[in-house]
């Protein structure tokens, strides 16, 4: 039995698109041809992959993996694919640069402006969205590098500080806690808290900060972009917390504060991540030292 690329394709089409049509549409095959290569699979395999209710296809337990080995390879190929095509043109390939911190990406174009100089045969490109989360897309080689602040001990991954900074809370200048050195958690408890579009387990003032004290702000409201949040702040509608290098950053143009979280506050570290195979790779391990060279926030 000969498993091929084509059978991976008609899984993750089917799967991603809901309907044989749609997934012979996508991959210019005939419905009748995709069925086919589906039907000669299973006789050779020895058992169904899909399961019909009513018109629906539901995955069998043989069809699932077969998916999830579809979803971990095809990326890997087609990556492999584009490498050896710019190895041919003689250029050096493309970086994928995937984020799991959203207001980061300010500080990752304080990298990718002076990278681009002086890599010019290297193409730059950022994910902010996966799949399987930013470490299985990294195993999987769906990008070449991860930012994040909260790096994961790995088998076959390697995790480099690039950047500290201190996470703040972010107030309007006329809000009853501006001018305060600290706050503690319980003054949180009749704020609006806005923050990013990310799970509560995973923001850093919710773990760090108000989960431990038993604390749960009076309302919990989620903007994704950063100019809209701070804007939101600025006129009094809620308050949030950001790396301070950030809230400097807009300080100059709008009415808000920072004010530390806790005495001691919260220090926080980028960290980025890559696969043990490409550490030497000369661009992506440019960029690293490119980043862990511009100041701390």
């Amino acid at each position: 039995m000969i498993l091929e690329r084509m059978h991976l394709q008609i899984l993750h089409e089917v799967d991603r698109l809901g309907s044989l049509t749609a997934a012979a549409n996508s991959l210019c095959l005939t419905q009748s041809a995709l069925s086919h290569a589906i039907k000669k699979l299973e006789i050779q395999l020895e058992t169904p992959l899909w399961t019909r209710e009513g018109r629906q296809l539901r995955l069998t337990q043989s069809g699932a993996y077969l998916l999830s080995v579809a979803q971990r390879v095809l990326p890997q190929i087609e990556h492999a694919e584009v490498m050896i095509q710019h190895y041919a043109r003689g250029e050096r390939g493309s970086l994928r640069i995937g984020m799991e911190c959203h207001p980061c990406y300010r500080w990752l174009l304080k990298v990718v402006e002076p990278y681009l100089k002086q890599w010019p045969d290297v193409d730059v490109d950022v994910k902010q969205r996966f799949q399987f989360g930013g470490m299985a897309a990294l195993l999987h080689v769906e990008i070449d590098i991860l930012v994040t602040p909260d790096p994961v001990a790995i088998p076959g991954l390697q995790f480099y500080p690039a950047l500290d900074y201190e996470q703040v809370l972010v107030v309007s200048t006329s809000h009853a806690l501006a001018g305060l050195p600290w706050i503690e958690p319980a003054q949180m408890a009749p704020e609006t808290l806005i923050t990013y579009p990310v799970a509560e387990d995973r923001l850093d003032i919710y773990r760090h900060f108000l989960t431990p004290a038993g604390i749960t702000p009076k309302r919990h409201k989620v903007i994704e972009a950063t100019d809209i949040m701070l804007q939101m702040v600025a006129s009094g509608r809620g308050v949030t917390a950001l790396p301070r290098w950030l809230v400097d950053e807009y300080a100059g143009r709008l009415p808000i504060v920072s004010v530390r979280l806790g005495a001691q506050g919260m220090d926080k570290k980028i960290y980025l991540g890559v696969r043990h195979t490409d550490r030497e790779v000369s661009y992506l391990r440019e960029f690293i030292s490119l980043a862990q060279r511009l100041p701390s926030a």
